[in-house]
């Protein structure tokens, strides 16, 4: 009997860590001119719903393979498989509110942050 409280104690407590790290995992938005840019967004949506950016990066991210997230070693990086093109579009929200950053892979928005200043 004891045993079987424990586990149903066990699984109760895995359930909620699991529940509370699912809620963490919110995606951002971002709010411009009555809409919303979010991620999965394509940067022609995004360029529309919120117009040209403050400042714009773009930089060559290195490629891992799985399932050891150790990137791929060179000359293979640059010669098999190429570096994965990441941009990083700044837009300043106006007195008041965090700066945004919006950073797209493949053409595609794979994250919103904010922060006072640009990372």
């Amino acid at each position: 009997m004891r045993e079987r409280r424990a586990h149903h104690h066990l699984a109760l407590i895995a359930t909620t860590i699991a529940a509370l790290q699912g809620a963490s995992a919110n995606a951002e938005s971002l709010r411009c001119n009555g809409n919303i840019a979010a991620e999965g967004d394509s940067r022609m949506s995004v360029l529309y719903k919120c117009g040209q950016p403050v400042l714009t990066d773009s930089f060559c991210a290195p490629v891992y393979y799985a399932p050891s997230l150790m990137p791929v070693p060179q000359p293979f990086a640059s010669v098999v498989i190429p570096c994965q093109q990441v941009e990083e579009w700044l837009y300043d929200r106006g007195d008041g509110n965090l700066m945004a950053t919006v950073r797209f892979r493949s053409g595609v928005v794979q994250s919103i942050t904010y922060g006072r200043s640009p990372r």
